[in-house]
């Protein structure tokens, strides 16, 4: 695995090996001592052009939890701001010695195209471009549905997701994140079913690995999901925050949010989760988004697990031989 730019890109056997290796990862997160020296002496970049808060953390933990150095470059008060192109940005971070590139853009297809421009010589990392993709966010909630539903979870090294029901939410139209996760979930043998209003439904969906419903209710009943994920209603992509995709917030609410009700007819063991941030009342009730059924917070947390074994298996080769110079190498990630 060269970069990590699409969820389409994985194999179930890649997809996999990435889950065991958050698996051991998060075992090392549980320590006193959380670092481990695997990337002592790499350079990782964080390079976002959108703003953000959970990705950008994330990214920034599990790079010096490994060790690494990391550089934080925001297009906000940067040079981007004065028009500097995203090759001569590049660039700049090649002249430093970027190991890895963690991207987020609003534009889809900006991480390929500095993947694969000869721009960096570094591993590419999508965190995310435009409506298009965001691969780890769809490992990270692959990795808590294992954990929560498949056998031992994170101590069931080889495990994937076969035979799981999954309804996914909301605003798919606008969603990478939904892209993501039907492309890795029919990957790992899942069977997604993507539940939203027709005008929140992308056209070409019937070539997606998913079935369609318009029906929330109908959807619970006949599908008996083992796991909802509600996706956040992205009011800033719409004109009028909203206006023409659904007729007001309050009817958006009472066809596709999660509520009390909905969630007592979800099956026993069904776990509810969400990307965030939260439209609380809208997309999911307080009641849900606080259940003890809700993995939300978890999500963060597994979040840097996953994205500790992407950079990990991408600059130390998944094994501590691979490595830079000067690093411990008798240490394991599963010590």
């Amino acid at each position: 695995m060269r970069h990590l730019l699409s969820a389409a890109d994985l194999s179930l056997d890649e997809a996999v090996r990435i889950l065991d290796t958050a698996g051991q990862m998060a075992q090392t997160q549980s320590r006193e001592i959380k670092k481990l020296p695997t990337l002592r002496g790499r350079t990782v970049v964080n390079l976002f052009f959108e703003d953000s808060t959970r990705t950008r953390i994330s990214f920034e933990t599990a790079a010096k939890r490994l060790s690494a150095d990391v550089i934080n470059f925001s297009a906000k008060g940067s040079s981007v701001s004065k028009g500097e192109s995203l090759k001569d940005t590049a660039l700049t971070l090649q002249a430093m010695g970027a190991d890895a590139v963690v991207i987020r853009h609003q534009a889809s297809g900006a991480p390929h195209r500095l993947a694969t421009s000869g721009w960096t010589d570094g591993a590419v990392v999508n965190a995310g471009d435009g409506t298009h993709q965001h691969p780890t966010q769809a490992l990270l909630d692959a990795f808590t549905l294992r954990r929560h539903l498949v056998g031992e979870g994170a101590d069931a090294p080889g495990r994937a997701l076969e035979g799981l029901r999954v309804a996914i939410v909301g605003d798919v139209l606008h969603s990478r994140v939904a892209r993501s996760n039907v492309q890795l979930l029919h990957t790992l043998g899942a069977q997604v079913t993507l539940v939203a209003p027709p005008t929140l439904v992308p056209v070409g969906v019937e070539a997606w690995p998913a079935r369609v419903s318009y029906h929330l209710d109908e959807a619970i009943a006949d599908d008996k999901p083992d796991a909802v994920m509600m996706l956040r209603v992205q009011r800033e992509r719409m004109s009028s925050g909203g206006g023409g995709f659904f007729p007001s917030p309050l009817e958006y609410s009472r066809a596709y949010g999660l509520d009390a009700r909905r969630l007592a007819a979800l099956p026993e063991h069904a776990i509810v989760l969400h990307p965030g941030p939260m439209n609380r009342g809208l997309e999911i009730t307080a009641d849900a988004a606080d259940s003890p059924r809700a993995v939300i917070v978890e999500q963060v947390a597994n979040g840097v697990a996953v994205r500790m074994a992407v950079l990990y298996l991408l600059l130390a080769g998944g094994s501590a031989a691979g490595a830079p110079a000067g690093a411990r190498t008798e240490t394991k990630v599963d010590q």
